[in-house]
């Protein structure tokens, strides 16, 4: 269970805790550790002898699985947009595990995938791929058991969530979320910030994965009632992924010199920064709020470098 601590109340009476996911004692922690850890329980009584997986260079996801391959002494093999592929320090870690790159244009992606697959089977080998973002049913439910970790603290220190607030990118950590509200019976709000998606697709993707992972279960829901669940804000995603703002950039500063602690304006930041803006903006108060802090610390470097005679 990753540590879930009180931050403060706010000038309308919330009280606002964050749950550390980005303490997991994987290659910096984070969601997509959390996703990883399932994908690598399968690799490891699968007998595969590689790994294929998507990602830009900025990603969390693609280091945090080059690095578990590299563990195991297992290739890792990763495709990348070019159009997203300036250094970073995800990036070079990547490198540093010593990860192998084919870069494509983001149109040329499903195509290259498959083509470096029949490859490595011609090959002889057995490799295991992993959609980019650990996105699927296991990349699900490992926030369905972050639910469960939940609902344990919930238990333990007698207090109950009114919210739970998340970045929300490619769907899965979202959906998981969901999902275990839904098979608790629980009341309660998890509203996604989206970090680059618009509506109505960013809703959607949340809504399919959910479906999915319960229809898997064989939890029957009607979409419609399902899709009444998700709630996926798309008012602070700027001009898209990755954008910074002056808001996102005082987030940064504050939460690590009043808290200590790191924030990336990819992900968490810009999450927290619309996070405190939708309470303000719909008048939320009187409420627990739980944050929950998906990680990119590598991330968090980058915007160092940048902000260093601001923080």
């Amino acid at each position: 269970m990753t540590p879930l601590c009180f931050l403060f109340g706010d000038t309308n009476r919330n009280n606002i805790y964050i749950k550390r996911d980005d303490l997991l004692p994987v290659s910096f922690g984070g969601n997509k550790a959390r996703k990883a850890i399932n994908f690598f329980r399968e690799i490891d009584r699968g007998g595969f002898d590689c790994v294929v997986t998507y990602g830009s260079s900025s990603s969390n996801h693609c280091r945090i699985v080059s690095n578990m391959a590299a563990s195991r002494k297992l290739p890792c093999y990763i495709i990348a947009p070019k159009e997203s592929s300036l250094p970073t320090f995800n990036s070079k870690m990547m490198e540093l595990f010593g990860s192998h790159f084919t870069i494509a244009s983001v149109n040329e992606v499903h195509d290259t995938i498959e083509r470096l697959l029949a490859t490595l089977r011609e090959e002889g080998k057995n490799p295991y791929f992993i959609a980019g973002g650990g996105h699927g049913n296991l990349g699900t439910q490992a926030y369905v058991d972050c639910y469960g970790e939940i609902k344990e603290y919930e238990r333990e220190y007698k207090i109950h969530f009114d919210s739970i607030f998340l970045a929300s990118g490619t769907g899965t950590t979202q959906a998981g979320l969901i999902c275990g509200q839904l098979m608790n019976r629980d009341t309660r709000k998890i509203i996604g910030i989206s970090i680059a998606r618009k509506n109505p697709r960013g809703k959607q993707v949340v809504s399919d994965s959910s479906y999915e992972y319960l229809e898997s279960k064989g939890m029957q829901i009607s979409k419609s009632l399902l899709e009444n669940e998700v709630v996926f804000v798309d008012d602070y995603v700027g001009l898209g992924y990755g954008t910074k703002s002056r808001d996102i950039d005082h987030t940064i500063s504050s939460m690590l010199v009043d808290f200590g602690i790191p924030m990336d304006s990819t992900y968490t930041a810009k999450a927290y920064t619309g996070m405190m803006r939708y309470i303000k903006e719909n008048n939320i108060a009187g409420e627990n709020i739980l944050f929950i802090h998906t990680g990119g610390t590598p991330l968090f470097f980058d915007d160092l470098m940048r902000l260093e005679n601001v923080i």
